[in-house]
C-alpha cells in the first residue's frame, strides 16, 4: 500500500470522526430542547381540567437541573475528547435511557404519559451509531422499563401519584402486557432506525466520495482551462462573455478577468458566430497596438443531446489562436516551394546552356587566335571576340552558381589549414583581370589554425565573401580584413570564428538578418543574388552559423562560426 492510499484512508477516518462528533453534539442539544419542551408541557397541564399525572415542581426541578448540567459538561468535554467517540456515544445513550426512566418513574410508571420519550435515545442511537447503537438503547430501555413495572407491582412508586388517580398495582399479566408491547416497539424502532442510519451512512460516504471527485475534476478542469495555450471563451446566448482562460490574456493583451461581462463583438469586431464548427480568421489589434492575425472557431454547447436553453448558462465555446507566426511560416513554405521550383528550372536551363555556351566560347577562342594573327586589320573583330569570351566566362560562373545552389554537394569534412585555403583563394582572386591593383588585404590568422570542413566548399564560401566585399569597396581604396581564431563556448564546445570585413558603405540593418541571404536578392547590377545564398547554404550544411554586422571601418563584416569535433579524451 503506497503513501497516497494511507493518506486517503487517514483523511477518510478524520472525516468520519468529525461527522460523528458533530452528530453527538446535535444529540446533546436535542436532549436539552426535549426536556425543555417537557417542562413547558408540564406547566401547561398543571390545570385541574387535565387528568394527567404530573411531577411536583420541586421534583421536576431536581430532575432537570442535573440533566442540564450533565449535558453542558459532556458538550464541552466532547469538544476536546480524543478517545473513542462510539463508546462516548453509547454512554450518552445509556444516560438518556436513565433520564427517561427517572422521568417515567416520577410520573406514574405504567400510567406515565412520558413513556414515548424512550424513543428519543433509541432512534438517536440507531441513526448516529448504526448496527449496535439502536439495539443497545432498546435493550437498556426495555430492561429499565421492566424494572419500573416490577417496582410498581411491589408498590414501589411515588405516593403523590394517588392524588391524581386511584393508583393500585397492576396484576402480573397486565404488567407483562405493558412490558411486551413497549419492548417490541422499542426493538422495532431500534431496527428501523439502524436500517435508516446504515443507509444514511452509506449515502453520506458516497456523497463525500462524489464531492471529492467533483472537486478534483473541478480543479483539474480549471487547471487545463487556464494552462492550455489555445484561447478559450464561453459566451451566453446573448454573446456576452462568461469566462476566459489565461491564454486569452496572451492573445489580446488584456487581463482575462476584465473580459467577463463584455459582448464578444466589442472585443472582436468582425467575429462570425453564425456557422458553428467552421474555421475563420480575422485581424485583431491588441491592447498594446500590435496587429495580429487570429484564427477562431466555435461550437454550441449541448446537454444530453439538446441545446442548453438557460439564459445564465454559456451557449457557445469559442477557441482562438494567434496565427500570425503560422501564416508567416506558411508564406515561407510557399516561398521555399517557389524557390525550389525556380531552382529546378534554373538547374535544368543551366545544364542545357552549358554545352552551347562551351561551343560559343570555344569558337570565340579560335576566332580570337586568328584575329590576333591578322594584326591590326582585324583589331575590331578581336575586341568583339574578347567581349564574347568575357561574357561567356561570366555566364559560365553564373551557371556554376545556379548548379551549386540547386544541387548542393555533400560536405566531405577533413582537417585542413585555414591560412593555406585563404592564400589559395587570394591567389585566384589576384589572377582575375578585374582584380583591383589598389586592394589591400589584411589577414590576421595563425598559420597553425586548422578547421574541420570541406575544403572545396569552404574555398567557394571565402571566394564569394571576398568578391562580394570587393564589389562594394570604394574604387582606389579597397580594404579587406580577414580575421580567424579559435573560440570556446560556455558549454565547452570548440569553434572557429572567421570574419571578412570591407570598408564599403555597409548594408542596411533591416537587410542584415535574413533578406541578404535570400536567393536572387542582390543590390549589384551585375549580381545574380546567389553568392551569399550559397554561403548560407554551405555554412548551414556544416552546422555552422553566419551573421552580417557593421564593421569597424563602417562597411560590412560577415562572421562565420564553424564547429570543431570534440577532442578524444
Amino acid at each position: 500500500m503506497n503513501l497516497q492510499s494511507l493518506a486517503n484512508q487517514a483523511q477518510q477516518t478524520i472525516n468520519i470522526e468529525q461527522n460523528l462528533r458533530f452528530r453527538l453534539l446535535w444529540m446533546l442539544l436535542l436532549r436539552v430542547i426535549l426536556y425543555t419542551l417537557l417542562l413547558g408541557i408540564s406547566v401547561i397541564f398543571q390545570s385541574e381540567q387535565f387528568d394527567v399525572i404530573l411531577l411536583p415542581s420541586n421534583v421536576l426541578s431536581l430532575l432537570l437541573l442535573p440533566i442540564y448540567l450533565i449535558t453542558i459538561f459532556f458538550a464541552f468535554f466532547l469538544l476536546i475528547f480524543q478517545g473513542d467517540l462510539r463508546k462516548f456515544g453509547i454512554m450518552q445513550v445509556l444516560l438518556d435511557t436513565f433520564f427517561v426512566t427517572t422521568l417515567v418513574f416520577f410520573s406514574g410508571s405504567s400510567n406515565s404519559v412520558f413513556t414515548s420519550v424512550y424513543f428519543f435515545p433509541i432512534i438517536s442511537a440507531g441513526l448516529i451509531l448504526p448496527r449496535k447503537g439502536g439495539l443497545i438503547a432498546a435493550t437498556a430501555a426495555s430492561l429499565q422499563y421492566g424494572s419500573l413495572l416490577a417496582m410498581e407491582m411491589y408498590g414501589l412508586y411515588p405516593h403523590y401519584i394517588e392524588e391524581f388517580i386511584f393508583f393500585a398495582p397492576n396484576p402480573p399479566p397486565v404488567i407483562l402486557n405493558h412490558f411486551s408491547i413497549h419492548g417490541i416497539t422499542f426493538f422495532l424502532a431500534a431496527v428501523l432506525s439502524t436500517i435508516f442510519g446504515t443507509r444514511l451512512r452509506k449515502t453520506e460516504d458516497a456523497l463525500s466520495v462524489s464531492i471529492k471527485k467533483y472537486d478534483h475534476l473541478t480543479v483539474l478542469y480549471k487547471q487545463i482551462f487556464d494552462n492550455i495555450t489555445t484561447g478559450i471563451l464561453t459566451v451566453d446566448n446573448q454573446n456576452i462573455i462568461t469566462s476566459a482562460n489565461n491564454a486569452i490574456e496572451t492573445i489580446t493583451g488584456r487581463p482575462s478577468d476584465t473580459l467577463t461581462g463584455e459582448t464578444i463583438n466589442s472585443l472582436f469586431k468582425n467575429f462570425d458566430l453564425t456557422t458553428p464548427n467552421s474555421r475563420f480568421t480575422t485581424d485583431f489589434i491588441r491592447s498594446d497596438g500590435k496587429q495580429i492575425r487570429v484564427g477562431y472557431t466555435h461550437i454550441i454547447m449541448e446537454h444530453a443531446g439538446e441545446t442548453v436553453s438557460s439564459e445564465e448558462s454559456p451557449q457557445k465555446i469559442i477557441t482562438l489562436r494567434d496565427i500570425s507566426d503560422i501564416e508567416k511560416l506558411e508564406k515561407q513554405v510557399r516561398q521555399t516551394e517557389k524557390l525550389a521550383a525556380i531552382g529546378m528550372m534554373s538547374a535544368s536551363i543551366a545544364h542545357d546552356f552549358r554545352n552551347p555556351l562551351a561551343a560559343i566560347s570555344g569558337s570565340a577562342q579560335i576566332l580570337a587566335s586568328e584575329f590576333a594573327i591578322d594584326g591590326k586589320s582585324n583589331q575590331t573583330n578581336g575586341k568583339l571576340t574578347d567581349i564574347i569570351l568575357r561574357e561567356s566566362d561570366r555566364l559560365t560562373d553564373t551557371i556554376a552558381d545556379f548548379l551549386k545552389f540547386s544541387r548542393p554537394e555533400h560536405a566531405n569534412r577533413q582537417w585542413f589549414s585555414l591560412y593555406s585555403c585563404l592564400e589559395e583563394v587570394l591567389q585566384v582572386c589576384r589572377a582575375d583581370p578585374a582584380y583591383p591593383k589598389t586592394c589591400k588585404i589584411s589577414m590576421v590568422i595563425e598559420k597553425a589554425l586548422d578547421i574541420w570542413a570541406d575544403g572545396s566548399q569552404m574555398f567557394t564560401v571565402f571566394m564569394h565573401l571576398i568578391q562580394n566585399g570587393l564589389a562594394f569597396c570604394p574604387e582606389g581604396n579597397e580594404q579587406i580584413t580577414i580575421i580567424g581564431n579559435e573560440i570556446s563556448r560556455k558549454n565547452g564546445e570548440e569553434w572557429v570564428e572567421i570574419s571578412v570585413s570591407d570598408n564599403g558603405p555597409g548594408i542596411p540593418e533591416d537587410q542584415r538578418k535574413e533578406q541578404i541571404f535570400e536567393p536572387f536578392f542582390t543590390s549589384r547590377a551585375d549580381g545574380t543574388g546567389l553568392g551569399l545564398a550559397i554561403v548560407k547554404q554551405t555554412v548551414s550544411a556544416h552546422q555552422g552559423t553566419i551573421k552580417v554586422e557593421e564593421a569597424d571601418t563602417g562597411g560590412t563584416r560577415c562572421v562565420l562560426n564553424l564547429p570543431l569535433p570534440p577532442q578524444p579524451e
